[in-house]
């Protein structure tokens, strides 16, 4: 199936007006603020993460980039080819006064197959790989505890396998790949539903499918 995510991007890119190449939208160019904070999760396809934090009350920003990895900068062909150690993954930054650490992870739990070792819904390969990337040790202390939580909670599916991963050098996604489901709707609802991401999500957590978003 990663090849229909190949052709979308292909048709996406020819579908650009002269010059709109570089565009990025007004999300991923906002500047940052001191008193925000930084998260980082990997949870397959970045288009979905993104939607799916974007939702979240009181996060101001998100950017889709690759993470992980041995290359500096990579491209997109060279993480989705594999060998570069990285996972597609998504910078998160939030207003800690509205959104707290704990709810971002709870909606990322509730956006991805934790149990899933090979890829993430229909997209499989190393870079689709589910982790969280923590920054300081409160947010380890809190991943981790979150972690265990699922773990213990006998409604939770099993085994969970996503990792507590130390924040590493992260690298932006390039323009295109920025904010891909406002840009382009009808392509990104084709792709998500064609990849059964949500049909998953509900099968492992029914109601709360998507979390706070």
């Amino acid at each position: 199936m990663r090849h229909l995510r190949h052709l979308i991007i292909a048709l996406a890119i020819l579908a650009l007006p002269a010059g709109a190449g570089g565009t990025e939208s007004t999300t991923a160019n906002a500047p940052v603020k001191d008193e925000w904070s930084k998260a980082i999760f990997a949870a397959g396809c970045f288009w979905c993460v993104e939607q799916a934090f974007d939702e979240v009350e009181g996060v101001k920003r998100t950017v889709s980039g690759y993470t992980g990895g041995h290359v500096p900068d990579p491209t997109y062909e060279q993480v989705s080819s594999g060998g570069t150690g990285h996972r597609e993954a998504v910078l998160v930054y939030y207003d800690p006064d509205v959104a707290s650490y704990e709810e971002l992870l709870k909606n990322f739990w509730l956006n991805v197959d934790p149990t899933d070792d090979g890829g993430q819904f229909c997209d499989r390969g190393n870079s689709y790989l589910s982790a969280i990337y923590y920054f300081t040790e409160k947010q380890e202390r809190l991943a981790k505890a979150s972690k265990q939580e699922l773990i213990e909670d006998a409604n939770a599916p099993e085994p969970i396998v996503t990792p507590i991963l130390e924040a590493e050098p992260f690298y932006k996604a390039e323009a295109y790949h920025q904010n891909y489901y406002e840009k382009n709707p009808v392509r990104y609802h084709f792709y998500k539903y064609l990849c059964g991401r949500q049909n998953r999500l509900d099968e492992l957590w029914g109601d709360r499918a998507g979390g706070v978003g």
